[in-house]
Order: structure tokens, then C-alpha cells, then sequence
């Protein structure tokens, strides 16, 4: 099977004053279509600045990401957006939903910005938001939703463009456990609908566990 999105011989340092920080040491990676991937570690490992690289929201120091067999370091920052908003799904510990906006709205965002008709964006963002269990409540904005709701929002925005990969970064970290395992099993149903590749950033086993693949950043390295 095709990869999704791989990176090889990753390297990211940190400079600051004369002190430099080698955060990821050369990291190989390869994510297929539908795979679920966890990754793991200890505060500070590096396991963000993992995920900002290989979804092209910052530069490696070293080595290379490519994304549906295109290298990132070979596009222009228009492309790489497009490319991003083509190919990728982010969801965070934090929403990042748009106050202003209705849930609908927010999780349509995606499709309105790549100049999908207004009527068909909506239309599917609540059909994403009814599989969410959250169609009753697609007109509310986020600030009348519940912190579970909030985040399965987030969930259908990121896989309204039905992506080739979602990258999570702590997505259940700020939720109880019983609300926690709603947002996993969303994620998980439309893992296997959609085919979309999961790479989720995770302190929690349970989650993990779930996963294909659980690796570890060890030392800046990844380990199985």
C-alpha cells in the first residue's frame, strides 16, 4: 500500500542564545492509507514538534516530509498550504473553533476556504456533525457547547474534506474519561468510513492501545 505521508532522517534544533537543543535527532517515519498511528512520550520529547513538521506548520533542520508523494520542501508556501488543506485534518487539545461562528459553520470553514459553494459546505459539514451526534446542536457556537461537544466538532472539521491524514495532538487531553472515549470513537468510525490515516500525539494508553502502531520519541529517535 502506498504511503500517505513519511518523513525521513527528520532532524529539528532549537537555538537559543549560543545553547543549541536538538529536539528530533532523525526520525523515519511512514504512515499507509487508513493506518492508525499513536505516538508517545515524555513531556517535552518532542512529539509536537513531530507533528507541526510532517503537517508542514514548521521547517525540519534535516531531512525531508512528503505528503501523497509530494516533498514539502519542494513547494511554494501557497502550494503547501493547498496541499495542507487538500490532504490534511488537524484536531488539538484546544478546539481552536471560531467564536463567532455556529458549529456548522466552523466545520464547513474547510471547504468554504477552498471555494466550495456555500450551500453544498454546509450541507455536508452537518452531515459530519450528525455523525457526530452533535446535529441537534450545529447551530450553536462554541460557547454554548459542552467541552466533549466542542472537540467532536473540532473532529468533523478536520474530516469534512475527507483528508488522507489527521494529525492529533493530545485531542482528548483537556476531557474526562467518559467524554474522552465519545471523541475516540468518532475518530475511530470515521477512521475506518473514510480510510483517513490517524498519527495522534497521546498521553493516554487507552488510546494508544487502539491504535495499529504505538512509538515511541525516545532521545529524539522513534522508537517501536
Amino acid at each position: 500500500m502506498a504511503s500517505v505521508l513519511s518523513c525521513n532522517d527528520l532532524a529539528k534544533t532549537y537555538a537559543e542564545g549560543k545553547l543549541k537543543v536538538e529536539v528530533l535527532r532523525g526520525i523515519d517515519l511512514d504512515i499507509k492509507q487508513a493506518e492508525r498511528v499513536a505516538i508517545v512520550g515524555s513531556s517535552g520529547s518532542g512529539k509536537s514538534t513531530l507533528l507541526h513538521i510532517l503537517g508542514g506548520l514548521a521547517k525540519p533542520t534535516r531531512g525531508s516530509v512528503t505528503l501523497q508523494q509530494l516533498d514539502f520542501a519542494t513547494l511554494s508556501e501557497k502550494k503547501r498550504g493547498d496541499l495542507r488543506n487538500r490532504e490534511l485534518g488537524f484536531v488539538y487539545q484546544f478546539h481552536h473553533l471560531l467564536p463567532e461562528f455556529t458549529a456548522q459553520e466552523n466545520v464547513a470553514m474547510p471547504l468554504l476556504i477552498r471555494r466550495e459553494p456555500h450551500s453544498s459546505a454546509m450541507r455536508t459539514a452537518a452531515e459530519l456533525l450528525d455523525r457526530a451526534g452533535l446535529h441537534h446542536r450545529r447551530l450553536h457556537k462554541p460557547g454554548e457547547l459542552s467541552g466533549g461537544e466542542r472537540q467532536r466538532a473540532a473532529v468533523a472539521r478536520a474530516l469534512v474534506t475527507k483528508p488522507a491524514c489527521v494529525l492529533a495532538d493530545e485531542p482528548t487531553g483537556n476531557l474526562d474519561k467518559r467524554t474522552a472515549e465519545s471523541v475516540y470513537e468518532i475518530m475511530l468510525e470515521l477512521n475506518r468510513e473514510f480510510e483517513t490515516s490517524l498519527v495522534i500525539v497521546t498521553h493516554d494508553q487507552s488510546l494508544a492501545a487502539r491504535m495499529d502502531r504505538q512509538l515511541t520519541i525516545e532521545d529524539g529517535l522513534l522508537v517501536q
